[in-house]
């Protein structure tokens, strides 16, 4: 199935989810366990229908869900198909799904609160030094290159932050943090971060990408998608 592009993802106009990274992600209040457990229990069977589930986690007061298709299909310029992790039509569709479950179960969704971190390395050496990283994050060497057409290092169980390569090497830093979070959210987290201490170092592409740094000197990325205003 085809990867959806981002002003796609927008146009399905899915109140209750952010995408964030390579996936669509929703936050839903529960009273207690119990209440989330019976939630995710009703949305596994909807997921046991179409064959595709969302990774879930419940935890005080609250159940987290991704939605991401490991096969979606990715067209080069020249029309090369690559398999990539990505959101798709199946995710749409279930997310739609998920959302009319909630209401059905009285919960309310909270999308400004959803927040994803991946970790950035600037490297001229990929493909030398992913092997390495992949060990060491997962012991899985097949975690490198996972869903991307890149050296990235992705965990297929989600126990760690995706790393990334960048083409740039920075003798000051070269590690640094992506943090994706949604639209609304934005002003409101460069806002705290400048309030405790941090400069913004580049802006020139936010909202996308705002690029922040702490006193000393060690820099961090918040990262938004598209908003609905944006895809009209």
């Amino acid at each position: 199935m085809d990867m959806l592009k981002d002003d796609q993802i927008v146009r399905a106009q899915l109140a209750d989810w952010r995408k964030l990274a390579q996936g669509l992600h929703a936050r839903y209040l529960v009273a207690d366990f119990g209440t989330g457990a019976r939630f995710v229990s009703t949305v596994g069977e909807a997921g046991d229908a179409v064959g595709h589930h969302p990774r879930v986690t419940i935890g005080d007061g609250y159940v987290d869900l991704r939605l991401v298709s490991p096969d979606a299909i990715y067209r080069t310029d020249d029309g090369t198909e690559l398999v990539v992790e990505w959101v798709t039509q199946q995710d749409v569709d279930l997310a739609r799904r998920i959302s009319g479950i909630a209401a059905e179960h009285g919960l309310d969704a909270d999308p400004a609160s959803v927040s994803v971190m991946e970790l950035g390395l600037d490297t001229q050496h990929s493909e030398t030094i992913a092997p390495v990283w992949a060990a060491l994050l997962t012991g899985d060497p097949e975690s490198q290159g996972y869903g991307s057409p890149s050296d990235e290092i992705r965990d297929a169980r989600g126990r760690v932050p995706n790393l990334w390569f960048g083409d740039g090497e920075d003798s000051a830093q070269r590690f640094h943090v992506e943090v994706y979070v949604a639209p609304e959210a934005a002003e409101q987290r460069i806002a705290a971060a400048v309030a405790a201490g941090a400069t913004v170092v580049d802006d020139s592409e936010s909202p996308s990408l705002t690029v922040l740094a702490d006193q000393d000197g060690n820099r961090g990325v918040l990262c938004v998608a598209l908003s609905p205003d944006e895809a009209e």
